[in-house]
């Protein structure tokens, strides 16, 4: 029987950390054994260091489990970071430098030449700038990321259609309230209403979309050659991004060409069964009003794309509908499969 890895997460007490706690639970993979926080948390149980705000309650496999502060010493060498932007750059460095590998949610290291920023179905050849880390930086460990839960979507309902030559993205998002993490959105903001605004998530979008649709080039990653625009608001969903796309592309597939891409798909992380891998990472639903948030975000553990809509578009080639679930797949679960591709390449022995 295979043994398990320790793991630890940064920023456990707030709401991607929660996120992280409940999907590792019963991971076949990884046994999560630290807790880290801020100072103000360390020293305390778990329980009395923070508020749950995800269904079920604390989970009991960490609630008496006292947390340390975010430094080196202590924490296992695999890590999650749910780290704050505002404070993750020199935590997630420091813990690399002391030889960590840190996966991680947070944007600081995203756009960073060196660091890859990872969706396992769409780009696992990106793992190879790791080693440069430690020439360049002459760190013991490394940092690996995931991208911003509204490009997670988009690229997984991309990945299958790149063979095609992508030349244009437009994409519109309607995200939901959860992707603000705790407290969000005041409820006189968004109830009833379109917040047509995300502070720098337009760009987020674009910039990571280019990096994960790109080709690995030995120490970088050369952008797709596309253009990438987006709209980005907030609607009254709690989980689930929603996005509308159209998309050029160089050859002019057909839509069966293009339908049978996406139905089809597969990739390295269904060929070695990892653990957290959707058995079908973009899931086409024929039905006219689908995905819907409510009735699909949560399907296949939210580790799945959804994909709907296919249809010419007049201004570009096509057009379709992707939702994925942005908590999830967009954050803890991104993580997580991130990991267990890094432990299948022999990245964590």
């Amino acid at each position: 029987m295979q043994t398990r890895i320790e793991v630890g997460i940064l920023g456990a007490t707030g709401m991607v950390g929660q996120h992280f706690i409940k999907f590792l639970q019963g991971h076949p993979l990884f046994d999560l054994t630290w807790l880290g926080a801020s100072d103000r948390s360390a020293g305390k149980q778990y329980k009395d260091a923070m508020t749950w705000h995800l269904a079920g309650g604390t989970p009991e496999t960490v609630a008496n489990r006292t947390v340390d502060e975010c430094k080196p010493g202590n924490a296992p060498r695999l890590l999650f970071s749910a780290m704050d932007a505002g404070v993750a750059t020199e935590i997630e460095r420091a813990f690399a430098e002391a030889g960590h590998i840190v996966v991680s949610n947070s944007r600081n290291h995203r756009m960073e030449a060196d660091v890859p920023l990872l969706v396992p179905e769409v780009n696992p050849d990106h793992l190879r700038l790791v080693p440069g880390q430690r020439l360049s930086r002459g760190w013991k460990g490394g940092i690996v990321t995931n991208p911003n839960c509204s490009t997670i979507g988009l690229v997984m309902a991309l990945g299958p259609l790149k063979q095609f030559g992508i030349t244009k993205v437009l994409v519109t998002t309607m995200q939901a309230i959860s992707g603000a993490g705790y407290p969000g959105v005041p409820s006189m903001d968004i109830m009833g209403n379109v917040v047509p605004f995300i502070g720098g998530e337009e760009e987020k979008m674009e910039m990571e979309t280019h990096k994960i649709l790109g080709e690995f080039a030995g120490d970088h990653i050369e952008p797709l050659a596309a253009k990438v625009s987006a709209h980005c608001n907030r609607v009254p969903v709690v989980d689930g991004h929603t996005e509308t796309v159209s998309v050029e592309f160089a050859t002019k597939p057909s839509k069966h060409d293009v339908l049978h891409a996406l139905e089809s798909f597969h990739a390295l992380p269904q060929q070695r069964n990892l653990p957290s891998a959707p058995k079908h990472p973009v899931i086409y639903m024929h039905e006219a009003n689908r995905p819907q948030p409510r009735k699909d975000a949560e399907r296949e553990r939210g580790m799945a794309a959804f994909v709907g809509r296919l249809r010419p578009c007049h201004v570009l080639d096509f057009k379709f509908v992707v939702l994925s679930h942005n908590t999830i797949r967009g954050a803890a679960g991104a993580a997580v499969l991130n990991a267990e591709l890094m432990q299948s390449e022999g990245m964590l022995d």
